[in-house]
């Protein structure tokens, strides 16, 4: 279905950025996939009176969630059998994570884990998404497989396989040759407008960000030699790339690093050398104050996972201090406790009670970090804001609250007492995903089911 040439998104309220107040009965412009113009609603009617007109009456427009660190493939594994719970998290990777799941992972599953995340996410307003497969034996093809379920969807997607020497060797450089070749046939998808004849195709609406991009990506330093490393940031600065890595998730990489290098982790990387503009760090939860300030003196972009560290036993991520560095810092769900609008509420409270600080991690800062300083740690540029020129990535909130709603409580309201079920409508890129409450083109029965077949051949007989 072909898009009108203009569409005015009239809306109650209007998030442009969390750094801005919010607006009052005030509308977006979309024309041709991008942001064209805001302002106040009745304005914008008068200016441009051939524009569609979509009544956005009770809501509230914010740019869409930007899940900046996920991995889809994980909800296959939502209550697989573990026996006993992992005594740490070095016994939650070694005894359980890589062995259950991770090895066992082919394309079919991660079809479905794929095709399901995708629902999900415009289900719940994410628009953009940072994505980490993990999964050895998959490759080579594994992110292909993703890529195109991603393509159909029209989410904007950033894939990366986690190259690790955990399994051997040349497991490790088969890993980044699958991301160093990914990176590369996306930019050849987006040159030529989305057409090729060797891939499945992608789409051809012209974005200030690519609706689809790759990353390097190596796991840690304790899968990873100091030489593989090197090489996937070499890689990285070749090809004008992200560098992502797991760093510190639990106190087990730490004190590795202690023992085999006479320092820490962050540390260890700027002995290495490879702390610029490329990394992006996932996690950094336990990391000392010295690596804090490492972090902000070097504009390490990282992304946090507040519940999923909670569930791992990982800790606490120094988040306002590592903000308060200088360092970027969004927001991701890690794919195994996916819910965004818990994850929100989790950055809201766990900082206020680890520092016994209740003004702390304001919902501001919070909806920032879920929006356009996610988009930064991912180094995109215009998305996660509204204002002209960028990518029309929307979402429509519905406000039926029981107390007022107003300039100064309206992101408060957002972050505590909203949820999926209340995202009225999902826009990415200027193509609607989401209309009225439904998930446009979906079954979501076909999708459980597809997913509960792969998740039943993944446990086999655990």
């Amino acid at each position: 279905m072909s898009s009108p040439a203009q569409q005015l998104l009239l809306a109650s309220w209007l998030i442009t950025s969390a750094n801005e107040p919010p607006r009052q009965d005030a509308g977006v412009l979309v024309e041709g996939g991008c942001i064209a113009a805001t302002g106040r609603g009745e304005d914008l009617r008068q200016q441009y009176p051939g524009a569609e007109i979509v009544d956005l009456t009770g809501k509230v427009l914010s740019p869409g969630f930007v899940d900046a660190h996920r991995h889809c493939y994980g909800v296959l594994a939502h209550g697989i059998p573990t026996g006993t719970a992992p005594a740490d998290f070095w016994a939650f990777l070694s005894d359980f994570w890589w062995g259950r799941i991770e090895d066992r992972l082919d394309a079919g599953m991660l079809r479905a884990a794929m095709n399901l995340a995708c629902y999900d996410m415009i289900r719940s307003g994410i628009t953009t998404f940072f994505d980490c497969l993990e999964a050895p034996h998959a490759i080579p093809g594994g992110l292909y497989v993703q890529a195109e379920i991603v393509r159909r969807w029209g989410l904007r997607g950033m894939l990366c396989f986690e190259a690790t020497e955990r399994v051997s060797p040349e497991n490790g450089v088969l890993g980044l040759r699958e991301n160093v070749e990914f990176i590369q046939a996306c930019r050849q998808w987006t040159q030529n407008g989305g057409r090729t004849t060797d891939r499945p195709s992608a789409p051809v609406v012209a974005q200030p960000a690519p609706l689809l991009s790759g990353a390097l990506c190596h796991h840690t330093t304790f899968t990873c030699s100091d030489a593989f490393i090197r090489r996937a940031h070499t890689l990285a600065k070749e090809h004008s790339a992200l560098l992502h890595f797991h760093c510190a998730e639990g106190t087990y990489e730490p004190e590795q690093c202690l023992k085999v290098y006479g320092h820490r982790t962050i540390e260890h990387y700027e002995a290495l050398g490879v702390l610029d503009e490329t990394t992006m760090a996932s996690q950094c939860v336990q990391l000392s104050p010295r690596e804090v300030d490492i972090v902000g003196q070097r504009g390490i972009r990282v992304t946090t996972m507040p519940l999923s560290n909670c569930e791992v036993g990982g800790g606490f991520a120094p988040v306002p201090e590592m903000r308060r560095a200088g360092a970027t810092v969004g927001l991701g769900t890690d794919g195994y406790v996916a819910d965004f609008f818990a994850t929100l509420r989790g950055v809201f409270l766990v900082h206020k009670a680890r520092l016994l600080d209740p003004g702390v991690m304001p919902a501001h800062v919070v909806w920032h970090m879920a929006t356009e300083e996610g988009a930064r740690a991912m180094a995109l540029e215009a998305v996660g804001m509204i204002r002209a020129g960028a990518s029309a990535d929307v979402i429509a909130i519905d406000l039926d609250l029981p107390t007022p709603v107003t300039a100064h409580n309206l992101l408060d309201q957002l972050v505590l007492w909203r949820n999926a079920e209340h995202v009225h409508s999902v826009m990415c890129a200027g193509r609607w995903l989401k209309r009225d409450h439904r998930v446009l083109d979906a079954d979501p029965a076909e999708l459980m089911a597809q997913t509960r077949a792969a998740s039943s051949r993944l446990w086999g007989d655990l």
